[in-house]
């Protein structure tokens, strides 16, 4: 089983916007973040799509992973994801096309089948709402051809993005991406920050149905996990009622930005037992704490490489969590 120390870890950020704070102190945190994130030696920095969320800045995905990779000089940025059915495959390629350019060996695209959004965004996205439940397969690969190098007449290219081979991966909550990443020999992502129930399954159903490919002799995969960590039990357990408070807000039908720590919650039985399902795979605690579960995280899931989402409210806290997690790591 793997070790803490010998895996590689990385950074989901989300690009929180918090109560009294703006889009562009998010922007400003998350360089912060990622400069540190190098520092330390994480390997990879991804932010994900998401449109018409107040508390969440990262619409414009590739944008933002622009600015993050112009303010970094080694650590790998990407997307965490991109939802491909709300984009043609041959703008996505220019787009990841014209970041690789810009920054040659550093630029990572996770795809998603999910619209990021609730109903009425998705129209305003122009998203067919059936796209990418039956012809995801199908706008894989044209972006894998516009990735590529070109064929013999090829009449449509994507330039730049033609022969830059950004490597993709595959994301998910479920058997299913599981599935086509097994197919196509790619690297695979959980996304058990927030649907950790299928975990264990998606796992398995990758690793037993890999084929290899030119991208990979074998199945690789990253588990991303909320983790808190702060100088003691305590006060992790204080700082996690940010997270804890935006998914009871997201079950009462009523998203918020990120809200401050509470001492306690005012919550029912029910809602609580929902809450801690979202954050079923969290490891919150002290250094010792957060070690301890880490190693144990991975001897569950035999998990390639872990992506860390950390929502806190307050940014010194959330650097000084990925500061603990480093030096339990290290150590």
């Amino acid at each position: 089983m793997p070790r803490l120390a010998d895996t590689p870890l990385s950074v989901l950020d989300l690009a929180p916007i918090r109560q009294g704070g703006t889009a562009a102190d998010s922007f400003r945190e998350s360089v912060a973040l990622a400069r540190l994130a190098e520092r330390l030696g994480f390997s990879r920095y991804w932010l994900a799509e998401h449109h018409g969320i107040d508390g969440i800045a990262s619409a414009a995905t590739a944008v933002l992973i622009g600015h993050v990779a112009g303010a970094t000089s080694t650590i790998r940025v990407g997307s965490g994801g991109i939802m491909l059915p709300n984009h043609p495959p041959l703008v996505v390629a220019e787009q990841f096309g014209t970041l690789e350019t810009l920054y040659p060996g550093r630029i990572d695209l996770g795809l998603g089948r999910a619209p990021g959004s609730d109903a009425a965004t998705m129209a305003a996205l122009r998203r067919d709402p059936y796209a990418g439940v039956e012809d995801f397969p199908q706008r894989l690969a044209e972006l894998q051809g516009f990735l590529e190098e070109a064929e013999p007449g090829q009449r449509v290219r994507a330039i730049p993005g033609q022969g830059t081979r950004v490597p993709l991966w595959l994301l998910g909550s479920s058997g299913y991406s599981a599935q086509l990443a097994a197919r196509e020999g790619l690297p695979f992502a959980f996304a058990a920050q927030f649907a950790p129930g299928y975990l264990h399954q998606a796992l398995r159903l990758y690793r037993d149905q890999f084929r290899p490919s030119a991208v990979l002799e074998r199945p690789y995969a990253l588990v991303g996990l909320p983790v808190i960590a702060a100088e003691s039990d305590a006060r992790a357990e204080f700082l996690a009622t940010t997270a804890r408070r935006k998914f009871l807000n997201l079950i009462r039908g009523a998203p918020t930005r990120s809200l401050p720590p509470v001492e306690t919650l005012d919550w029912t039985p029910r809602e609580r037992a929902q809450v801690e399902q979202f954050l079923g795979a969290a490891v919150i605690g002290g250094p010792e704490s957060v070690r301890d579960g880490l190693e144990a995280f991975l001897e569950r899931t035999g998990a390639d490489e872990l992506m860390l989402a950390t929502d806190v409210f307050a940014a010194e806290n959330r650097l000084a969590s990925y500061e603990i997690v480093a030096e339990a790591w290290r150590s």
